[in-house]
């Protein structure tokens, strides 16, 4: 058995010291992130040794404790991993045989790094999943209470930027609660694919040891067992991209409202402010504030699609079973979604003391906008639509085109005049709900996980 601290797969042979460096990278600091998964992972993993018959109980209460102590090491900051480590199983199995001895060593029973690694990635992203749709359904409320407020304050319809039709703060404040909602009715089939337990796959073909699997799934309230080791192993950057994906499509959502902000706050425009505490000034013109927040915002949305594409094409032309390519998936994933939750931090913070100024957007909704309403009303008296839009652009060219804005409103669902603001925040409420319910089942799995009795 090699030294505490030396790597697990050490068998006493010479070790260059850039090679040690060059395969290590960054997963001294990059593990400290799944520090606290691989704890309880390995904490569940130890149950069921006890429960299988492949670990004395009192063995087992002993690595749990242990493992809690690590857990409560690391939340303080005072769990550290040492580059000669490698990685944090081989930090944690190496505090655990310095507090328990040969005890300690008992932990790594049954299993492999790889799906030690795998179940700490799939605890950790599951996670990640809930505290996202937490953070994006506070965003959509956010975004619907703004339509509430803003409901009938007019504003254009921009297309190609250019004015097209009448819109309403309402509607657009609308379609980003709308665009969350979407994004979060999605997110349970996400969830679904990392609701699988990969523990006891080993390196990819399984061990010789009644490894009780399903027991490991229900103490970490997994759904089940992904059933094929070799698809565990195979799986390796596929669900993280899933995940991935799913954030970069919801940062496409606010992506443009952050867009529309940038544009609608400038001089020229002035149909929203950007408060004060959300902007910084210039370095040298001392009249200028910038929407830097907007700004960097909107980057973090480019960010999130970068690292998804990395991991794309990390996760991209690989064989079956294990590589060490995986390793560097794990810096994309961490980093996407540390961006996905900075993004939506700022943005709960930023929507709901956003500025509307109704009278500078009243004035930019001009009379041509209801151009095409009144193509379409007449269309809708009999007459044929293309002779209907000829007739209505030689009132324009002519200079005596005057619009009906009560008649030209939209009342059909999602029109100006019938947003569905009920319907959304009832659909929301629901998306909700399954994000607290979820979170709630988890979090008591993780708490009988380290409180629960051991035969």
């Amino acid at each position: 058995m090699p030294e505490p601290g030396a790597q697990l797969w050490a068998k006493d042979l010479p070790l260059d010291a850039v090679i040690h460096r060059f395969t290590v990278g960054e997963d001294p600091e990059l593990d400290l992130q799944l520090l606290p998964w691989d704890c309880l992972g390995s904490a569940a993993h130890a149950r069921m040794l006890a429960e299988a018959g492949l670990l004395p109980g009192s063995e087992a209460r002993l690595l749990v404790d242990g493992l809690r102590r690590i857990l409560n090491l690391a939340g303080q900051g005072a769990f550290h991993i040492l580059p000669e480590q490698e990685d944090g199983h081989t930090a944690i199995e190496a505090e655990l045989t310095r507090m328990l001895g040969e005890t300690g060593k008992r932990i790594h029973l049954g299993r492999s790094r790889n799906d030690q690694v795998i179940l700490a990635l799939r605890l950790l992203m599951r996670d990640a999943a809930l505290r996202l749709g937490l953070r994006a359904a506070q965003l959509a409320d956010a975004f619907l209470a703004f339509a509430e407020a803003h409901r009938d304050e007019p504003m254009p319809g921009y297309t190609h930027l250019r004015r097209a039709m009448p819109s309403s703060w309402g509607q657009w404040g609308q379609a980003f609660a709308e665009g969350l909602l979407e994004e979060l009715q999605a997110l349970p089939e996400v969830f679904r694919r990392l609701d699988k337990c990969p523990l006891g796959a080993a390196a990819g073909f399984g061990v010789p040891l009644p490894l009780q699997r399903e027991r490991v799934a229900d103490l970490l309230a997994f759904a089940g067992v992904q059933r094929s080791p070799v698809d565990v192993i195979n799986s390796r950057g596929r669900h993280e991209l899933a995940l991935l994906g799913w954030l970069a499509s919801l940062a496409g959502v606010v992506e443009k409202a952050l867009w529309d902000l940038s544009l609608y706050s400038m001089e020229e425009f002035g149909f929203v402010k950007v408060p004060d505490a959300f902007t910084t000034g210039s370095s040298i013109m001392p009249q200028k504030r910038n929407p830097d927040v907007v700004e960097l915002a909107r980057g973090k949305c480019s960010e999130i699609r970068g690292w998804a594409g990395l991991l794309r094409e990390l996760a991209t032309g690989l064989p079956s079973n294990y590589h060490r390519d995986f390793q560097l998936q794990k810096k994309p994933l961490l980093a996407g979604l540390r961006a996905g939750e900075e993004l939506l931090e700022v943005l709960n913070r930023l929507v709901p003391v956003l500025q509307v100024d109704a009278e500078a957007s009243r004035r930019a909704s001009t009379p041509e906008l209801h151009a095409a309403h009144k193509a379409l009303r007449l269309a809708a008296q009999g007459l044929p639509f293309r002779e209907a839009y000829r007739a209505v652009a030689e009132e324009l060219k002519a200079g005596t085109f005057a619009p009906d804005p009560v008649e030209a409103e939209a009342t059909h669902t999602g029109g100006t005049a019938n947003l569905g603001l009920e319907a959304c925040r009832a659909e929301l409420a629901e998306a909700r709900a399954w994000v607290d319910r979820t979170k709630a089942r988890l979090d008591s799995a993780r708490d009988a996980v380290w409180d629960g009795g051991l035969p």
